[in-house]
C-alpha cells in the first residue's frame, strides 16, 4: 500500500517561522514532523510514499531525499502553487496508482498506528477516516462517528485528525491542476453511506501555531530531560 504525505500548505499561522522554512521540517523533540511521520508509516510497513509540497518545497525534498535514509522510497509530487487537499492528491494520483492509499497531513504529531489503515479494507465505502475528541482550536468538530460510519450530523461531532484511508474515485471529479479541499467530497459520500471512521483516543495534536509548537516541545522536553 502506498501512502500520500500532505506537505504543500504555506503555514501561514505559523509565521514567522515558516518565512524561510516550510512547515513540515519544523522540529519537534530534535526531529522534523515530516521526519517523525515517515518513521510511524515505514514502522507499520508503508514504504512507497508520495509527498507533495510547494512552499520552499526543494527544502523538503534536499533533507528526505529518495527516503533512503528512512527505509522507504519518496516520489516527488511539486505543485508550485499549492493545490489544498483534494487538488494535491488528484494531481498525485498517477504517482499512487489505483488502488486504496493512505494519506496523512505532514504537520500533525501523533503516536497513530498506521498498520490499522494498511490491514483495513474499505469494502464498498470511498474512504476510512481517523477521528479524534476535538481540540480547544476546533470545539465545534467535523463529523459524527455512529456505529462505524462516518456522518456530517445526528450526534457528537468529532475532529478529522488528518488521516485517512481513500479509494482514488473518490477524487474523481477534481480536474488535475484545480485547487479542491477535500472535506466537499468527504460529506457528499458521507451523505451516501460510503465513508468509515475510527476513534482515535491516543496521543495527536495539530501544530497550527508557533505557541503549540513551543508548547509541545517543552513537554517533550519535561518527558525526557
Amino acid at each position: 500500500m502506498k501512502a500520500m504525505i500532505l506537505a504543500a500548505g504555506r503555514g501561514e499561522r505559523m509565521r514567522p517561522l515558516t518565512d524561510h522554512i516550510p512547515k513540515p521540517l519544523l522540529e519537534v523533540g530534535g526531529k522534523t514532523l515530516i521526519g517523525r511521520l515517515i518513521e510511524r508509516l515505514a514502522r507499520a510497513g508503508v514504504t512507497d510514499l508520495v509527498i507533495n509540497h510547494a512552499h520552499l518545497g526543494l527544502q523538503i525534498e534536499e533533507a528526505l531525499g529518495n527516503g533512503h535514509a528512512y527505509g522507504v522510497r519518496i516520489q516527488y509530487s511539486s505543485e508550485g502553487e499549492a493545490l489544498e487537499t483534494a487538488g494535491g492528491i488528484a494531481k498525485a494520483l498517477p504517482l499512487l496508482g489505483d488502488a486504496p492509499f493512505i494519506a496523512a497531513n505532514a504537520d500533525v504529531y501523533s503516536d497513530f498506528d498506521f498498520s490499522a489503515l494498511r490491514n483495513r479494507d474499505l469494502g464498498s465505502s470511498l474512504a476510512h477516516l481517523v477521528l479524534v475528541n476535538n481540540p480547544p482550536q476546533h470545539p465545534r468538530g467535523d463529523f459524527v462517528l455512529s456505529d462505524g460510519r462516518v456522518r456530517n450530523s445526528g450526534g457528537d461531532m468529532l475532529t478529522f485528525a488528518g488521516i485517512g484511508l481513500y479509494r482514488p474515485q473518490l477524487f474523481a471529479s477534481v480536474k488535475v491542476g484545480n485547487k479542491a479541499q477535500s472535506a466537499p467530497l468527504l460529506r457528499a459520500a458521507a451523505d451516501e453511506g460510503r465513508v468509515t471512521g475510527e476513534h482515535f483516543r491516543g496521543t495527536w495534536q495539530d501544530i497550527g501555531t508557533p505557541e503549540r509548537l513551543d508548547s509541545l516541545n517543552a513537554e517533550l522536553r519535561a518527558l525526557n530531560p
